[in-house]
């Protein structure tokens, strides 16, 4: 039986095998001190803990920037990832932590983009995710735009491909064009191939197979929900079957 993420933030040596201020995170939460140096012998750190925990850290720094109330923000971010009942106080506190931590929210992205800088396919699940998490009061709002607008310049995402995210969540961008990254001037056929191609990449069973954690996968059915939506609304427009 796989481990679960929560079975291994109660692990010896997590925070270490980390680094950095997400490793700080979670030596505050286990209660002790974790020193961040390179070469820690715990082996390479899991990505599943190291995708979650930058989801907690960043949602919390939006959440410390908006104001929303952190329990809004918790809820939301427990539609993506499962937490058991017995778990829900330590993502409270997790958040809480964050929000308090004199580490920027350019720390957590800037770890969680080194760490994942040959996938971007996955720091776009992160950016989802937030986007997600941003919804949570029905609607995204200025400050919360900018914010995640700076995350992903940290990670390296160009402004066009952010807003071809941001178009997924956001109503005032509802372009389905956009959403695929396709262009008008496209004919029925090649429009026809280009989403084949959005969906085949898109995937969430491309995300089990590359060994992804859940919550990736839950954010990718999410973005193939809005892809195949935003399709149907291009293929009623153009009579297409």
């Amino acid at each position: 039986m796989i481990q679960s993420i929560w079975g291994k933030l109660s692990g010896a040596g997590i925070g270490l095998a980390l680094g950095g201020p997400i490793g700080a995170l979670l030596g505050g939460v286990a209660g002790h001190v974790l020193i961040d140096r390179e070469g820690a012998p715990f082996g390479k750190p899991p990505r599943d803990v190291l995708f979650t925990m930058g989801l907690v850290a960043l949602a919390a720094k939006m959440a410390k920037a908006d104001g929303v109330v952190v329990d809004v923000e918790v809820k939301a971010f427990e539609q993506i990832v499962e937490v058991p009942e017995s778990e829900h106080p330590r993502v409270q506190r997790l958040f809480e932590l964050a929000m308090q931590t004199s580490d920027g929210f350019e720390a957590y992205a800037r770890q969680i983009g080194d760490e994942f800088k040959e996938e971007p396919a996955l720091l776009e699940d992160v950016l989802d995710g937030l986007f997600h998490i941003a919804k949570a009061d029905e609607a995204v709002h200025e400050a919360e735009y900018d914010y995640l607008r700076s995350v992903a310049t940290i990670f390296g995402v160009s402004e066009s491909e952010f807003e071809r995210i941001a178009a997924r969540h956001v109503r005032q961008a509802d372009d389905p064009y956009l959403i695929l990254k396709a262009e008008r001037s496209m004919s029925d056929d090649e429009l026809k191939r280009h989403y084949r191609k959005m969906v085949a990449e898109n995937h969430p069973d491309r995300e089990i197979a590359r060994g992804l954690p859940p919550e990736a996968v839950k954010i990718a059915t999410e973005r193939l929900a809005i892809i195949n939506a935003a399709w149907e609304r291009i293929a009623a427009e153009r009579n297409l079957t």
